[in-house]
């Protein structure tokens, strides 16, 4: 009689209903695309293949096969020590962000190249304009502080011809600055998206990974391991999240008018109380919290914006459903 398992492989929850990665992977189908992913296989205390994910190479394998099967790319590489996000929590702020402006379309997702979106900080990886583009059409303009970063999505969007001429890059010489320096005058965004760092020094950041670490293998952890990468700008800043998106908040006042909804990450929910009334203080016109999760990960994505429900409206109808 065969070996019954004891309980299946439990199903990732609360992911987006549209999210690909909603069940298990396909480690099989996966490494038909990307071989090198093979040598990271594993088996789980489930009997099922998997990956060690507190392997910084596998998760960079795992991540490069899933770009690349998904969403029609055929070269995704980024520079030693960068941060290479889980693509399933990056596609759920995508999905949901795609659900937000549909309340401003009669219910109807706005799709192509028609929908212009500013992706704060993005990094090395270019992952949020990859899905973005893939999933709904959008264009995107990517900003980074980060010559190096930049340097790696260009190389990405030039080696993709899916993504050639939809998505383009603009260096931040002001790290204190989000839109000043980026948005060009007259330019409309309908979208602004961002990950904002994490922790408020490296110091913090090794603290933090260190409990976390602990937790999850259920034993004391003295060794920092990035599984998933992450250099200062992309894991830490001054002030840390908090200060930052106040910050972006308050520096989204100067452009109202320019982009019809501003949005950011925000992973600690003690910090929603002054980001709430930092919303308060610069008279948004509305604003949504959206919960959003990944197994034991509970974090939010905070959108505001300055247009009332009558000039969003407007927006809609000029922008996303005027024929060209």
């Amino acid at each position: 009689m065969p070996n019954k398992k004891k309980n299946p492989s439990p199903k990732k929850p609360e992911l987006h209903p549209r999210n690909k990665h909603r069940g298990r992977y396909d480690l099989k189908l996966l490494q038909q695309g990307n071989p090198e992913l093979s040598q990271y296989i594993i088996i789980n205390k489930y009997g099922d293949q998997s990956i060690n994910f507190f392997n910084a190479e596998a998760v960079r394998e795992l991540n490069k096969a899933l770009l690349l099967h998904y969403y029609d790319l055929s070269f995704w590489e980024i520079p030693e020590g960068y941060l290479c996000p889980p693509i399933p929590g990056r596609a759920d702020y995508i999905h949901h962000i795609a659900d937000l402006l549909s309340k401003s379309n009669s219910g109807k997702i706005p799709e192509g190249a028609k929908i212009k979106c500013l992706d704060i900080g993005t990094g090395a990886n270019c992952v949020y304009p990859i899905i973005g583009n893939g999933e709904y059409g959008w264009n995107f303009i990517g900003s980074d502080i980060d010559p190096l970063a930049l340097k790696s999505a260009n190389k990405i969007i030039e080696s993709n011809q899916s993504l050639t001429g939809k998505i383009f890059c603009r260096l931040q010489n002001d790290p204190g600055q989000y839109f000043s320096g980026i948005i060009e005058k007259d330019e409309l965004f309908d979208i602004s998206i961002c990950n904002p760092p994490f922790h408020k020094s490296e110091a913090d950041m090794k603290a933090g990974t260190l409990r976390k670490l602990s937790n999850l293998k259920k034993k004391k952890i003295t060794k920092v391991n990035l599984n998933f990468g992450g250099k200062s700008g992309e894991l830490w800043t001054e002030g840390g999240e908090k200060q930052f998106v106040v910050n972006m908040i308050n520096q989204s006042a100067d452009y109202a008018k320019s982009c019809c909804w501003f949005s950011t990450l925000l992973s600690k929910e003690s910090n929603l109380r002054i980001v709430d009334q930092t919303l308060k203080n610069v008279k948004i016109q509305a604003s949504e919290t959206i919960p959003v999760g990944q197994g034991n990960k509970k974090s939010r994505i905070v959108a505001w914006t300055f247009l009332n429900r009558k000039e969003r409206n407007n927006w809609a109808e000029n922008r996303w459903n005027k024929e060209a």
